[in-house]
């Protein structure tokens, strides 16, 4: 707002001072007409700006923001295009329950919807209508401040999601009385107020599990953002039941627990009788609930906030309709009752450790060129000894088998690609994870995953974040020997084989490295992070190493590049 002395105030102001109000400390954008002076106001009263180069990577910092602190975050856009690429980044925040809001400017009403051709036309609001929680337009600066709340209030409250608010450059240029502006804003109290789940339901899901030869609980990232690890913790280790994170729920128990199913994860899952899905979906990740991925005759327990997420897919035996923080802690109240039988718990950990031993051969071996498993070896082992680290991750590859490799012992400290397994959030995670934390950041990238957000190195260098990036250059899509018969045009898959991505952050001023082998690797990424400076390693892997679409290869038709 304007000082006390002042009569008058305008939109870009009102917004500003609305997001203030509830609680707002940052804002990830990419400014123009009409909304650069929303970002000046903000910093002018306290508030961070984060200025990007696409505003796909600023909304996805703003996503992983909101994963971060459970508060929306905000993504400031301008008009059509620009709002266009944001809404990327909101309907991914969407789809993986993520609290966002994206704030575009737009074109005066009275020729938008004339379609007489107004600079960057287009209506927005329709367009983000379907993919987001909800989508609003502001036609009266007195209702900026009742926009925001509502805003703020719909992105926290339930199952989270993206917000979209509309706001016409004739609205945040408008003026109103000053002391009218401060009475027109609200501040969202208990924006997302526990749900707690009947008794009924409680007895039902204790039932089951107490019955069960062979428990198992789930947990999804919804289980990491909900902040209950004491309940969750106390819950599994009471009972006994072994537990299967999801990628982005590793931590929430170490990666190392005794109960830990990660590393017989396909035995689980298919062996399991009765599950307990903690912020977790039955959705493509676990096989939409069915055989062969799941006994036919398995009982799921879920645990969602969202009644019509329950039997989506396979049916749900015991729905346990609240947030998991209040339902964890019922449970966790009744463990006496429910104890896994040790016979499974023997079962899966004599897989984990065959399956440990395998991957630790695999991990072992001496390749030259350098392959994927001798380079996550080489950050593994440094990352041990940094469990502060947030890790980004991102590719195919390089998604599916870092997954597999690195451990993770904190919990919210692994972002990846999520729900709809999207490309291109890994600069975006990354300067969200140093800007909320002030936390080193390691980004591992495939080469191609880098490549949709690697101009933000920029913006990485230029607020001097502790981001460290490594690129798993194989110099393709999923690997780069591939082959074009017809020309002398690059195959499809194929990237170049000679880039040298860590010249690209001397550009900026970051720190290069280029590694060849693990050895090289490891010391790179001990002196990077030791810098807490912005730094980029090239690490070259085997051009063969790699299989198409990761551990999805099961999902491209068979066409000419799969014939024998």
């Amino acid at each position: 707002m304007t000082s006390s002395t002042a009569t008058a105030t305008d939109g870009y102001h009102v917004a500003v001072e609305a997001l203030k109000l509830n609680g707002i400390e940052t804002i990830y954008g990419v400014v123009g007409i009409p909304v650069t002076d929303i970002a000046r106001v903000a910093q002018a009263e306290g508030l961070r700006y984060i200025g990007f180069r696409h505003e796909s990577d600023a909304g996805h910092a703003a996503a992983a923001a909101g994963f971060l602190t459970k508060k929306p975050g905000i993504c400031l856009t301008v008009s059509a295009p620009g709002f266009l690429n944001g809404l990327v980044a909101l309907a991914n925040a969407t789809t993986n329950c993520f609290p966002m809001v994206q704030i575009s400017g737009s074109s005066e009403r009275h020729i938008v919807d004339l379609q007489r051709g107004d600079y960057e036309e287009l209506d927005q609001l329709a367009a983000a209508r379907p993919y987001t929680k909800a989508a609003f337009r502001v036609n009266r600066v007195q209702d900026i401040g009742l926009a925001v709340a509502r805003a703020v209030r719909i992105a926290s409250s339930g199952r989270p999601g993206g917000v979209y608010l509309d706001i016409p450059a004739a609205v945040l240029g408008d003026v109103m009385d000053a002391d009218q502006a401060r009475a027109s804003l609200r501040t969202v109290v208990d924006a997302a107020p526990d749900q707690v789940p009947s008794p009924a339901a409680i007895d039902r899901a204790v039932e089951l599990l107490a019955g069960a030869e062979r428990p198992l609980v789930v947990l999804g990232k919804g289980a990491a953002y909900a902040r209950a690890d004491d309940a969750i913790r106390a819950f599994v280790e009471n009972t006994g039941i072994p537990f299967l994170p999801m990628s982005m729920a590793k931590g929430l128990l170490p990666d190392g627990h005794p109960q830990s199913a990660a590393t017989a994860r396909s035995l689980a899952l298919r062996n399991a009788d009765v599950v307990l899905l903690v912020g977790a979906r039955l959705n493509w990740l676990l096989g939409h609930g069915e055989s062969p991925q799941w006994s036919a005759d398995v009982k799921f327990i879920q645990v969602d906030i969202d009644p019509n997420e329950l039997d989506s897919n396979a049916p749900i035996a015991a729905p346990l309709l609240g947030d998991i923080g209040s339902v964890m802690a019922e449970l966790a109240q009744r463990t006496r009752e429910i104890t896994a039988p040790s016979s499974w718990r023997d079962q899966l950990a004599a897989r984990s450790a065959r399956n440990t031993a395998a991957m630790a051969k695999r991990l072992g071996e001496q390749t030259h060129p350098m392959r994927f498993h001798g380079a996550l070896r080489a950050l593994r082992d440094v990352l041990r000894d940094r469990p502060e680290v947030y890790v980004v991750n991102e590719g195919a590859n390089a998604l599916d088998l870092a997954r597999n490799v690195i451990d993770m012992t904190v919990p919210r400290h692994r972002l990846d690609s999520g729900t709809w397994g999207v490309m291109g959030i890994g600069m975006g995670y990354a300067i969200a994870a140093a800007v909320e934390s002030g936390d080193p950041v390691v980004a591992i990238e495939g080469d191609s995953a880098f490549g949709f957000s690697g101009m933000e190195l920029e913006t990485i260098c230029r607020y001097w974040l502790p981001v460290v990036v490594v690129v798993l250059n194989n110099g393709g899509v999923y690997r780069g020997d591939g082959a074009n018969p017809a020309s002398t045009d690059p195959s499809p898959t194929t990237l170049m084989p000679t880039a040298r991505h860590d010249r690209l952050i001397t550009a900026f001023g970051g720190v290069g490295y280029h590694a060849s082998t693990p050895e090289q690797l490891e010391a790179a990424l001990r002196k990077a992070l030791a810098s807490r400076g912005p730094s980029l390693i090239d690490c070259v892997i085997d051009p063969t190493d790699g299989t198409e679409s990761g551990h999805l290869t099961h999902l491209n038709p068979v066409g000419i590049g799969h014939r024998a």
